[in-house]
């Protein structure tokens, strides 16, 4: 299992810890964000990653918390997650400090750079796309979609894609069709996909074990948004 390098960054008061994958080769590589559900940084993330490295890209699973957001504490990471999500100005700049700190990243090639998140980390990079940052391509997986300051026309010239599912209960059809409406009126490069029979979690296998309603792996519609999450990096940070 390939060694993962701790990366930090200063922020708001708070010492932020990710953790990065690198390919083989010399750089500068094409990089991409990977932003961690609401319970920090687990082993989905890290996973994905490492897969995100054997593909040839600089991989940086960021701390959107402080101290690494190890994801065995869900008490701590619950009031951490609130904490963030209560303050949507605080969010933005984070999630562009990330963006920034990458992209500085002496292995990275600046103008090649994307992100994707997990449920609050599908809201970052939602987030990171509404800022205006230089990004290739965001992808979003079950996160949430509203937004208390929409995309403006014309901010973001890279990629939006959204997965999501018919059946999760925190981002309903209403707010998959209300992110339609706001990419439409930016006029925002997007690709919305909904998975009618999945649930919020559903690319994290361990979402079964949570034992919540509305949450729940679909095998599926992971192969499937991973694929064509795959497809689009291929096409936005290598052609």
């Amino acid at each position: 299992m390939q060694q993962l390098t701790a990366v930090e960054l200063e922020h708001g008061g708070a010492l932020l810890t990710g953790q990065a994958a690198f390919p083989n080769g010399d750089g500068p590589h094409p990089a991409v964000l990977v932003m961690h559900n609401a319970l920090g940084i687990g082993d989905h993330v890290r996973g994905v990653a490492r897969k995100l490295a054997e593909l040839g890209y600089v991989a940086v699973a960021s701390d959107m918390y402080g101290g690494g957001a190890p994801a065995g504490d869900p008490v701590v990471n619950g009031a951490a997650f609130e904490q963030v999500m209560k303050d949507p100005a605080l969010l933005r700049e984070r999630v562009v400090a990330w963006f920034d700190r990458v992209s500085a990243m002496p292995e990275v090639d600046a103008g090649r750079v994307a992100a994707i998140g997990f449920c609050f980390g599908g809201t970052c990079v939602l987030e990171l796309a509404r800022s205006g940052a230089a990004a290739r391509a965001v992808v979003s997986y079950h996160g949430i979609l509203t937004s208390q300051q929409s995309m403006q026309p014309g901010v973001f010239s890279g990629e939006v894609a959204a997965f999501c599912g018919a059946q999760d209960p925190y981002a309903p059809l209403a707010h998959i069709e209300g992110l339609r409406t706001e990419m439409e009126a930016a006029g925002a490069r997007y690709t919305i996909t909904t998975f009618g029979e999945a649930q919020h979690g559903f690319t994290d296998p361990a979402a079964d074990g949570m034992g919540r309603e509305g949450i729940a792996y679909n095998a599926m519609a992971d192969r499937l948004s991973w694929a064509a999450t795959v497809e689009l990096l291929e096409a936005v940070l290598k052609s």
